[in-house]
């Protein structure tokens, strides 16, 4: 039985993660936290409680921006710095590493273009900026940005313009387990 770890935002929390388990089955073992990884500070600290858990996966798929990128306050600065974001997400890769097998990062999925907390424009120049450090540490790349982006409306939700549709969660799990597995 292979070991997986799940660690991600709202879209993996209430998005694609129980689907991918169920796509996965049987032969896969999947710990994925009940808590929402947030941003990535957020998810550095809790690399510390859940370690048991996550030690010695043979996969971990993770994904981090959305809370990073979103400006709350009105002012367009986004949560996190570029520098901070890109800081503690290669210390985290770096952790994982350090945990697991094979390590993925799954890109920040894209928001509906009236969304007033996140702009596609800065959550792909985050993914820009980050994308290369990734690989040449020897993470692995689930472009989740790209498979949502041209489907934008039909894979984010209209209620909140942020989260996946249940067309989302299929597709966005699919091509989760397809990484995960290796096809």
């Amino acid at each position: 039985m292979k070991k997986v770890t799940l660690l991600g935002d709202s879209i993996r929390m209430i998005g694609y993660g129980k689907r991918v388990v169920e796509i996965l089955g049987e032969e896969y073992s999947v710990f994925q936290p009940e808590d929402n990884c947030r941003f990535v500070k957020y998810t550095l600290r809790m690399l510390f409680d859940f370690r048991a858990n996550i030690e010695g996966s043979d996969v971990i798929h993770w994904n981090n921006g959305l809370w990073d990128t979103c400006a709350l306050f009105g002012d367009g600065k986004p949560f996190t710095s570029e520098d901070e974001y890109v800081e503690n997400m290669i210390r985290v890769a770096g952790i994982l590493k350090g945990m697991g097998k094979r390590v993925i990062f799954a890109t920040t999925t894209p928001v509906r273009p009236d969304y007033e907390y996140n702009s596609n424009e800065v959550i792909d120049r985050y993914n820009a900026i980050l994308i290369p450090k990734l690989k040449d540490m020897g993470i692995e790349i689930n472009d989740l940005n790209s498979l949502v982006k041209p489907h934008v409306y039909e894979y984010i939700r209209d209620d909140d313009k942020i989260h996946l549709s249940d067309a989302g969660i299929e597709a966005v799990a699919n091509q989760v387990a397809r990484c995960i597995i290796g096809k």
